[in-house]
């Protein structure tokens, strides 16, 4: 399942560099598919929504740090833990029951994500 930051965050930021997908970003930050990825341009998602990978789309969060689901790997194919959960120094990085995803469908994200 992906990860998802709860409201203890503190904006300490320490999560954001770590994540391998660019799937972190500050609150009210503007994200993208692109963003650390090999996507660009028009792309078909793998559940089949076409979106332009340049675009930028809209916060999850205006308040805290905020992953993007359809992004997060669960830092699989890169490393063995989370390593948004491995910094944090509150311990607000934790799975997102609403985005439960077996390892097979975290692997093929990565490599959606990442392989030419």
């Amino acid at each position: 399942m992906a990860i998802i930051i709860t409201d203890e965050c503190i904006n300490c930021g320490a999560c954001e560099p770590e994540c391998p997908n660019t799937a972190i970003y500050e609150g009210a930050d503007d994200w993208r598919y692109k963003d650390g990825t090999k996507l660009s341009g028009t792309i078909v998602l793998p559940d089949g929504t076409e979106v332009d990978a340049d675009e930028a789309q809209t916060p999850i969060s205006d308040e805290v740090y905020y992953i993007v689901p359809g992004k997060c790997t669960e830092c699989k194919g890169f490393h063995d833990e989370p390593q948004c959960a491995a910094v944090c120094p509150v311990d607000c990085c934790v799975p997102d029951e609403n985005y439960v995803e077996d390892e097979e469908t975290l692997l093929n994200r990565q490599a959606f994500l990442h392989d030419e």
